[in-house]
């Protein structure tokens, strides 16, 4: 097993140096944002600039072919790309290849606050409006490298012989955005690592989400703002990237509605860990998540989950086994937080049932099992003559820069 990478891989997030040889193979992407022209950085979007990162990336992945048909692999396993979220190397390498798609470029699929390939609305006012005509400008100056990129990354996408995804939902997103089919390979947590301790249970309750738009963390403000102060916990967020607007909006509502609020920038997995073992709940609300990796992280801990029935944490989550699954409303969540927060034998069993449910299901020996079956699967279809040989130990793997 081998892996190949860009240089704007982090090498310092999960490592996999430390495991197999990693080779680093350039990619200009840098190189054209500094050099070509200045304007460029404010530009990107364009379809010129989008052509030429598109380009860059190509060669690459051609770079890393070519190294990797000089050494006889077996399987080509790739991951997500952070810049084009479906990496072009399949369209190089003549093995059979595997993609595990965390999910499509969503900004492109899903209304966030809108499509943005639909066309503006607009009224007789807004002619005279500055403001207006600078948006719709930009609007315009984007569209043309939105459809490119989205049509590159449907071409890789097909060009795999086989997608794996991390839900059932991200499946059918998948279909939706690329018309293609793809498997199931439920993802899995350290339960070793993230385990119960028997910590006494404080009443705060926790949220491990990226401070970001998409991860709703105003609908936990707004929910335990509908709580009687003198029942209402405290909100600890844990998160790893922050928007700072988002962040000023996020602490003014908090401000407002008198919610105690606490910021947990890049903790170590330790302090985690310790917060999710003194946490009475943690609360989950993103919009349209494909998976939830952070409530069974929660789970594995003892820690049950109150999350917005929605995307793929309806997959993660059993209403009434590991966690409370509530509709998209504040005082569908207000509720299931007091309900908690008051029936201690309610949440004892919810505690109890999410180190069961994540123990039996979504250890990370059980994800090992399911991707190496997977990966059998594919490799005995397409290559009927290694069938029955322990060719899946020399996998390559092919790692662009992953998301978090």
């Amino acid at each position: 097993m081998e892996a190949w990478c860009p240089p704007t891989a982090d090498q310092d997030y999960l490592p996999l140096g430390d495991f197999v040889r990693e080779h680093v193979v350039p990619l200009r992407l840098t190189v054209l944002d500094e050099q070509v022209i200045p304007l460029s950085r404010k530009l990107r979007p364009l379809y010129w600039s989008t052509r030429l990162r598109l380009r860059a990336m190509d060669r690459h992945c051609l770079d890393c072919a070519r190294q990797i048909h000089a050494q006889g692999f077996d399987l080509l396993f790739a991951a997500s790309c952070m810049f084009f979220h479906t990496p072009q190397i399949a369209r190089h390498v003549r093995i059979p290849s595997v993609l595990y798609l965390q999910e499509p470029n969503r900004p492109v699929y899903e209304s966030s606050p809108e499509l943005p390939w639909v066309s503006m609305s607009w009224t007789g006012r807004d002619l005279l409006d500055f403001q207006f005509w600078e948006r719709a400008v930009k609007r315009k100056l984007k569209f043309p490298g939105i459809r490119l990129q989205a049509r590159e990354e449907r071409i890789s996408a097909m060009a795999f012989d086989r997608i794996l995804v991390n839900s059932f939902f991200s499946r059918e997103s998948v279909l939706r955005a690329f018309g293609v089919d793809s498997k199931v390979c439920y993802l899995g947590v350290d339960t070793e690592r993230f385990a119960c301790q028997n910590r006494k249970r404080e009443r705060f309750v926790v949220c491990v989400a990226a401070l970001l738009p998409n991860k709703n963390i105003e609908l936990l403000v707004a929910s335990l703002a509908a709580i009687s102060s003198l029942r209402r916990p405290k909100l600890v967020l844990i998160c790893n990237m922050i928007s700072q607007p988002y962040l000023n909006r996020i602490q003014n509502l908090a401000d407002k509605s008198g919610v105690d609020f606490e910021l947990k920038h890049r903790i170590t997995d330790a302090e985690l860990i310790d917060l999710l073992n003194r946490a009475w709940m943690m609360l989950y609300a993103p919009r349209l998540e494909p998976f939830g990796y952070a409530p069974l992280e929660a789970n594995a801990c003892g820690l049950p989950v109150i999350a917005v029935a929605e995307g793929g944490v309806r997959e993660t989550i059993q209403d009434g086994i590991n966690g409370l699954l509530v509709e998209h409303e504040p005082h569908n969540l207000a509720e299931a937080i007091e309900l908690l927060l008051a029936d201690d034998a309610l949440h004892q069993r919810l505690s109890h049932g999410a180190r069961q449910v994540a123990q039996s299901k979504w250890s990370l020996d059980s994800s090992v099992d399911r991707l190496e079956r997977r990966l059998k699967e594919e490799l005995s279809r397409l290559r009927p003559e290694v069938r029955g040989e322990n060719h899946v130990d020399s996998l390559l793997v092919h790692r662009a820069r992953v998301q978090p």
